[in-house]
């Protein structure tokens, strides 16, 4: 099956920046879109951003101009850079492709573990 593994999350200070990486393993047929959710203690799971297969990027208005994210298809790994961290109760950072295995004719979108990302003020 397919398997995300997110890493780069940890606690840094506001203003400060991270890069959070997303690599896709597994029998990979086809990697179609990717993108990173965020969920705080309690919370509903929110959209950050996402990228689809073709580059086309979308990002939520609390994070336009401070987040980017990015795909690198060679290495089965989506990116989100995050600059102008602002303070902010702990999110998890949760990585979503959706894929085709090699087996399959059709495409199941994945979840990975979550990453979690403190900025302290």
């Amino acid at each position: 099956q397919v398997q995300l593994v997110e890493s780069g999350g940890g606690l840094v200070q506001a203003g400060g920046s991270l890069r959070l990486s997303c690599v896709v393993s597994g029998s990979i047929g086809s990697l179609n879109s990717m993108g990173w959710y965020r969920q705080a203690p309690g919370k509903q799971r929110e959209l950050v951003a996402t990228v689809t297969a073709f580059g086309t990027t979308n990002y939520a208005d609390s994070v336009k101009g401070r987040f980017t994210i990015s795909r690198d298809d060679a290495k089965n790994t989506v990116y989100l850079q995050m600059n102008s961290l602002k303070p902010a109760a702990t999110f998890t950072y949760i990585c979503l492709a959706n894929v085709r295995i090699s087996a399959r004719s059709y495409a199941t979108n994945y979840w990975g573990q979550g990453t979690q990302v403190t900025v302290s003020s």
